[in-house]
């Protein structure tokens, strides 16, 4: 297992996620319900301690709260998971912000944080991101990173409504990073 780390870059900081983060994850989620969003892995506000409680129990997976350092509100989470150690493969997923930081710094800032501690510290030689099938938006995102898509996985999970739905996988390999890491330096300025 990884060692939890606090990372922190342009305006933005990634600590261990904790019960001390449940009420302003409670604040963060209801920020563009972000429940209502069937493609989403957010809690809803009532649920915030049982997500948290879940992330933090899994072995393969090191859960992060995001917080805004200008505010030091909670504005989201995301995680490293499904870790590899021996393969030195590991994935970012269960990654959700509050809307009103959609399509800002903050998504850009947390991957490349993620990215280079997982490339460059870890020495991990593959990223991996899976996706809904139907959530172009993140799919965007993640190709906008550099990420390659691997494929589909069909049918393999089952949305809270219910519907049976395929997965969407992407990577990105350590010798892929440089390039995409300028990328997202130049992209990370132009916020500036």
């Amino acid at each position: 297992m990884l060692a939890p780390i606090p990372l922190s870059y342009h305006g933005v900081t990634l600590e261990s996620l904790t019960m001390a983060h449940a009420e302003g994850l409670s604040e963060a989620c209801q920020d563009g319900k972000l429940w209502t969003i069937e493609v989403t892995s957010a809690p809803t506000p009532d649920s915030v301690i049982d997500y948290i409680r879940l992330a933090v129990s899994m072995d393969n997976r090191m859960a992060f709260a995001v917080i805004d350092e200008a505010s030091g509100r909670v504005i989201g989470s995301t995680s490293y998971h499904d870790i590899l150690p021996e393969a030195k493969r590991l994935e970012i997923g269960y990654t959700w912000y509050g809307k009103s930081y959609w399509r800002t710094h903050v998504n850009t800032a947390c991957k490349l944080m993620l990215l280079t501690h997982a490339f460059e510290t870890l020495k991990y030689q593959t990223v991996g991101w899976r996706t809904d099938g139907e959530n172009y938006r993140s799919q965007n995102a993640i190709e906008r990173l550099g990420a390659t898509k691997d494929g589909v996985i069909r049918g393999n999970r089952v949305r809270r409504d219910g519907v049976i739905a395929d997965t969407v996988m992407y990577s990105m390999t350590a010798d892929e990073w440089p390039e995409a890491k300028a990328k997202l330096e130049d992209k990370l300025a132009r916020y500036a």
